[in-house]
């Protein structure tokens, strides 16, 4: 499994584009790759994904900002690069790597300021059946 975090090139995400790339991701392409969870910001995303066998991580973020990229140049009439071209990745080790990227993930629009509830944000998704290991949102920080 990895964690990867992708950057926007310029504009940012609008809440509309937000929820459909959630959506996007979680539909995903379930013969490339695993989505374990996703969190969508206005600037970046983060994932923890699990590419199939035979599939690559890189071709399987290469599928997803290219989709992305096509869909969200298409929606705003605009053409050129969405994603910066570099992504940043890191092999999750075990389980408590697993429970620290989850609890990061889940955290990040509190402390970005976009949400009073990360649970309730529409750029939150973790996959419920099961394959984590983890079957409920991580723990919110204690204010």
């Amino acid at each position: 499994m990895y964690f990867v975090t992708s950057r926007l090139v310029r504009a940012q995400l609008s809440r509309s584009e937000i929820s459909w790339l959630r959506d996007r991701l979680a539909a995903g392409a379930p013969r490339h790759y695993e989505l374990f969870a996703a969190t969508v910001l206005p600037d970046h995303v983060h994932l923890l994904i699990r590419p199939k066998t035979g599939d690559s991580l890189s071709r399987v973020m290469k599928g997803i900002k290219g989709v992305a990229a096509r869909e969200l140049n298409r929606r705003r009439g605009r053409k050129g690069p969405v994603w910066q071209d570099e992504s940043f990745d890191r092999i999750v080790r075990d389980q408590a790597e697993l429970m620290e990227k989850l609890n990061y993930m889940f955290l990040n629009s509190l402390e970005a300021g976009l949400t009073d509830d990360p649970g309730t944000y529409e750029g939150w998704y973790l996959n419920q059946s099961g394959q984590t290991g983890v079957s409920a949102p991580p723990k919110k920080a204690k204010t």
